[in-house]
Order: structure tokens, then sequence, then C-alpha cells
């Protein structure tokens, strides 16, 4: 796949960033805006099988603040992943959005 990004011990693993080119709004089910961007990328993989797609948006997009959690993942093309959680009253949606810092 042109412009793909491969696995060099692994070449079926790839994938394949694209601009977003709109405006990305992301909210809850109730309403609450978390982040909005114009510079949101489109992130394409295929390894084992092929995942669904997912949107990246960066950090100085979000609208509200997130809490980093201890649990992280790694993967082979990008990188170590660390996640966050939202607070909100009384509750807390864990696993909410993930980063790479060095992807």
């Amino acid at each position: 796949m042109e412009g793909a990004i491969r696995r060099p011990d692994a070449p079926n693993h790839f994938m394949v960033l694209k601009p977003i080119k709109r405006r990305v709004v992301v909210r809850l089910p109730d309403g609450t805006k978390l982040a909005e961007s114009v510079r949101a990328t489109r992130l394409l993989e295929s390894g084992k099988t092929l995942y669904d797609p997912v949107v990246y948006l960066p950090k100085q997009d979000l609208a509200t603040e997130l809490t980093n959690q201890k649990n992280t993942t790694h993967c082979p093309l990008k990188g170590d992943a660390r996640y966050y959680a939202l607070h909100r009253d009384d509750h807390v949606i864990a696993d909410l959005a993930w980063s790479y810092d060095q992807p």
C-alpha cells in the first residue's frame, strides 16, 4: 500500500495515516464536548487482522481535562501508549483515550 509505514520484521503489519480535511468534534452521549479539531488524522492499520479505523487528535485540541492512568500498552509500529480517564461528578470513565508520546 502506497505511503504505508511497515514493521520491518513483519511486513504484513502496516499502517497508513491520512489527514482528515474537515472539523472533527468528539462528544459523549450526553453531548459533553471532549475535543474539537481541524488537525485530526485517521489511522488505518493491518496486522493480525484489519483493525477498525482510529482517529487521532492533537492533545491541544481537547476541550476537557483527562487524567493519566497507570496502564500502558505497546504496539511495535506506534510505540508505547498511555491511557486517560475522565472524572465526572461521582464516577470515572476509564480508558476513554490514549496517547503515544513518542510515536
